[in-house]
């Protein structure tokens, strides 16, 4: 593991994002602010600094990254777009979407980036400090959640440093991310098919495309981050559904019908406030929870934003690898 003597904690002025693009130019790693989660970004056409992302994560190098860009113009640049993908990034871009789309061979992003897949997952971030710092560094940036693989993605710029300090150069400190849950993923290569729930509704893509999405087949190759069963998960086990706990367990719940949990999702139910605060909230049952208590999780309506925490509290709970 590469180290590095201390991650600096970056202000989003102009001195701190220009300071963020230059170390990305030097090939070294920064986190920063989406309306997601952060991003731990590098240069999507450098090997080695790609590399490093894999390596400060503990990533496996087979789940694909997401290269996030400024404007639609440096998207095409890179992936080739169809009728479909036009739509929707007129609709929803910048936003909480990820497309995959048909990787331009002419695009000169690193193959770690893609898995060597002809694919490429591609997204345009709405945060105004992820845009100064796309359009002061001028190129692709690789990024997956700025978080040690597997463990809840971070909202905060104190998260990324309780998992990466030591391990990145800096964190861009743009406050906390007003989605808080990572961006939905389509599948545009053949029909169009949902790959990860998240934060923009699957409602909202099927009304604009006019059709139901596919769901991938099982056994599927990765074709996306965000697929694999065992993550987002806390150190503590996790178990869902829960309307009265057992003793012992921690409750984190959800809705007016939780009201004597110690910590709750949204106290009156509200989908948004909850996607915004979940993965805080884990963290904080997590520290919260004795040693060998599970946390207990109220039910999620599974509609709109319900889809995409849902998602993610799944995987939490999923069997450790």
């Amino acid at each position: 593991m590469m180290q590095v003597k201390t991650t600096e904690t970056l202000l989003p002025t102009p001195q701190g994002i220009d300071r963020a693009a230059e170390i990305l130019r030097s090939g070294g790693l920064v986190a920063f602010p989406t309306e997601t989660v952060y991003g731990l970004g590098a240069d999507a056409r450098d090997d080695l600094a790609v590399a490093r992302i894999f390596e400060a994560k503990g990533r496996p190098r087979f789940n694909p990254l997401i290269v996030h860009v400024p404007d639609i113009a440096a998207a095409r640049s890179i992936a080739v777009f169809s009728d479909a993908a036009e739509r929707l990034a007129d609709a929803f871009w910048p936003g909480p979407l990820t497309l995959v789309l048909p990787l331009r061979p002419s695009a000169r992003l690193s193959p770690l980036v893609s898995a060597d897949l002809p694919s490429v997952a591609i997204r345009i971030p709405a945060h105004p400090v992820a845009q100064d710092l796309l359009r002061a560094f001028g190129g692709p940036v690789a990024a997956p959640s700025a978080n040690p693989s597997g463990r809840v993605s971070p909202t905060r710029a104190s998260h990324v440093l309780d998992g990466l300090a030591g391990r990145i150069e800096a964190v861009l400190d743009g406050g906390f991310c007003d989605v808080g849950v990572e961006s939905t993923i389509l599948g545009l290569t053949e029909t169009p098919t949902l790959l990860r729930a998240g934060g923009l509704p699957v409602e909202a893509l099927e009304a604009c495309l006019g059709a139901p999405l596919d769901a991938p087949q099982p056994g599927a190759k990765l074709t996306a981050p965000g697929q694999l069963a065992s993550h987002y998960a806390p150190a503590a086990p996790v178990r869902l559904n829960v309307t009265r706990p057992d003793a012992g367990e921690f409750w984190l719940g959800f809705g007016p019908a939780c009201a004597a949990a110690p910590m709750t999702l949204s106290a009156n139910g509200d989908l948004v406030e909850a996607a915004a605060a979940l993965f805080h909230a884990l963290r904080e049952a997590d520290r919260r929870a004795a040693p060998g208590q599970t946390i207990a999780v109220a039910p999620i309506p599974d509609h709109g934003l319900g889809r995409a925490i849902n998602d993610r509290l799944r995987r939490a709970a999923a069997p450790r690898p």
